[in-house]
């Protein structure tokens, strides 16, 4: 029997890859959104009132990239721009009535999805490889 590959990088993005397709699948399927939208769509429910800028940061993407999303998403009825109160060039950003349903409706995915994993990686190894992946999302901080 062969040893298992230990190219790490290799086989995370590799990972991430096909977790993320197989994600998309199925929040578009379920909600509507893909995996990436539904990102920006928790951290505008969890902070409303989030800047561009802001969700830019909480994401991990450049400002252009979410310029895009945000876009795409207000466009698509989901989220609403308005005027930030006190910075002139900035927007505030907050969930719609059907950025609301489409989270509820993409819940049930993502906790089957969740599910899913841990029956694959066992309990433990669940909590330990979350652990692992939110030290290496923090690591070059």
């Amino acid at each position: 029997m062969s040893e298992p590959d230990q190219r790490l990088f290799f086989l995370l993005q590799r990972a991430a890859h096909r977790l993320r397709t197989t994600a998309d699948r199925r929040c578009v399927a379920a909600a509507g959104v893909t995996t990436a939208q539904l990102g920006a769509l928790f951290a505008v429910r969890d902070r409303p009132g989030i800047t561009q800028q802001e969700l830019a940061r909480t994401l991990g993407l450049r400002e252009s990239a979410i310029t895009a999303l945000v876009t795409r998403l207000s466009s698509a009825g989901l989220l609403s721009k308005r005027p930030h109160p006190l910075q002139h060039r900035a927007v505030v950003l907050e969930l719609t009535d059907m950025g609301v349903d489409a989270l509820r409706a993409a819940q049930p995915e993502i906790d089957a999805f969740n599910a899913e994993l841990r029956s694959l990686l066992g309990e433990e190894g669940f909590v330990r490889t979350a652990g692992a992946l939110h030290r290496l999302a923090h690591w070059d901080e």
